[in-house]
């Protein structure tokens, strides 16, 4: 679905894309929304929201040579910002059920993609 449309990219590292399409296949797997699966699900959504969150707000800011000051302000609202959806995407995979996991695998399936060759 979203090669149809306009997109934008954000790289993680190898070793975030690994864990994510394993995670993505162990779950799918289980089959099962229950507290562990939740709880894996989480830590990957943290951690990928975070790398996105380094790459589209302090990465422009690395670019540009920013003053520390200006980074640690940066920084500061993004911390923020992660609390914020930490809380929010929290009380959601609660509520959890096995269909929906499904849904919520099947979209981290799709954003997530190995490097270009060449």
């Amino acid at each position: 679905m979203l090669k149809q449309q306009s997109h934008i990219v954000a790289p993680i590292p190898d070793e975030l894309r690994t864990r994510a399409l394993y995670t993505v296949g162990e779950l799918r797997e289980r089959g099962k929304a229950d507290k562990e699966a939740i709880d894996k699900l989480f830590n990957l959504i943290v951690d990928m929201t975070e790398e996105g969150l380094d790459f589209f707000f302090l990465e422009p800011l690395r670019r540009l040579h920013a003053s520390n000051m200006m980074m640690s302000m940066a920084k500061m609202g993004i911390s923020s910002m992660l609390k914020g959806s930490k809380m929010v995407v929290h009380k959601v995979l609660k509520k959890l059920d096995d269909r929906s996991l499904a849904a919520i695998l099947d979209f981290i399936e799709e954003i997530i993609h190995e490097p270009e060759q060449g």
